[in-house]
């Protein structure tokens, strides 16, 4: 198993990045890592670690704030685009960064390249619920979509919370304004119809107020409405967190109650942790690619590493590979016969 690191992607790189790795490395004895980075930060690390680390020295990083397709495309030799290239040559098995999260999706887009089928990859999320984790997508590749690449981020969620996720079934359902199929805009109603037709596991509309319910396993949307609700929940779930410890230490009445409850609490806190779910994953392109959040910290580099390792041991882009070939074909296919049959009523009789 190996896994392709970027040294020096994320706030906290590469120290964060580096421990982390150590971590992973501890829990899985099949894991080998391919450092990508600056010579003096990446040989003394795999001089360190020769069995279990290679150094890929690199000249060039790409900084947050940098254009992500300029960068790219001007900066071949920058940790993250010869990292993608590791994937496309076949010595890596997957591609892992905290670094610029736009750089990440223009380098494995347009260096990896995207599936055969696919139009647009797309980025998924992982939300705790009140039952089985969610897998949420778009958050933020696509602003702007067609239905057909609703369609496709549903096959590929699907294929995602199959493989990673371990759900054998999973619960596909289209984020809408109301559950009926008849509401919502002119895109949620032709995605709506889309995947009714060819979606196995569709359960129809979800309302965002039953986003984390329990109610489904696959949530899709288009990359605008996912990424502000990403940024919602995240605020969200801050504030309330602060709100809860500021209320459990203002008197010493509920510091005592807080003292019983600490155990519990810190389960909780843990199971609402998106660290734990290990970064998101950019689906539809042709190799494993997990984008970690720009402050990860070691915690989260080790879920990413191991997320990024059960994807490939779970064959998650053959099962995708195979979802854009057959399931999605079907789909369009049959929607395009509904939309000629829509266009012929609209026209009335001759």
């Amino acid at each position: 198993m190996r896994v392709c690191v970027d040294a020096m992607g994320g706030d906290n790189a590469p120290g964060s990045v580096l421990e982390g790795i150590l971590s992973a490395l501890a829990a899985d004895r099949d894991l080998h890592i391919l450092l990508t980075g600056p010579a003096p930060v990446v040989e003394p690390f795999a001089a360190a670690h020769p069995d279990r680390v290679e150094a890929v020295p690199t000249s060039q990083v790409i900084a947050m704030d940098e254009h992500p397709a300029q960068a790219v495309r001007s900066k071949r030799d920058s940790s993250i685009v010869v990292g993608c290239r590791l994937v496309r040559e076949g010595r890596a098995d997957a591609f892992f960064t905290a670094g610029s999260t736009g750089a990440a999706m223009a380098a494995a887009t347009l260096v990896m390249g995207r599936l055969r089928g696919v139009s647009r990859p797309a980025l998924a999320a992982v939300f705790p619920t009140v039952a089985e984790p969610l897998v949420f997508l778009d958050v933020g590749a696509n602003a702007d979509c067609k239905p057909e690449n609703l369609l496709q981020s549903a096959h590929m969620g699907s294929a995602y919370a199959s493989v990673v996720l371990g759900c054998s079934a999973p619960r596909i359902s289209l984020l809408n304004i109301g559950e009926e199929p008849t509401k919502g805009s002119q895109l949620a109603l032709e995605a709506h119809e889309l995947m009714a037709q060819g979606v196995p596991g569709f359960a129809g509309n979800l309302e965002a107020n039953h986003l984390l319910d329990g109610l489904a396993d696959v949530v899709v949307t288009d990359g605008f409405t996912g990424n502000v609700v990403l940024k919602l929940l995240e605020g969200t779930s801050r504030t309330l967190l602060s709100q809860v410890r500021d209320a459990l230490t203002a008197t010493t009445l509920s510091k005592l109650g807080a003292l019983f409850a600490k155990d519990r609490l810190a389960v909780l806190k843990k199971r609402l942790d998106p660290e734990a779910y290990g970064g998101a994953p950019l689906l539809g392109v042709a190799g494993v690619c997990i984008i970690g959040h720009g402050n990860s910290t070691p915690a989260a580099v080790k879920a990413a590493l191991e997320v990024a390792a059960r994807a490939v041991r779970g064959g998650l882009i053959d099962s995708i590979a195979d979802r854009a070939a057959s399931g999605m074909a079907a789909s369009l296919d049959a929607a395009k016969s509904t939309g000629e049959s829509r266009e012929r009523r609209s026209e009335g009789p001759a």
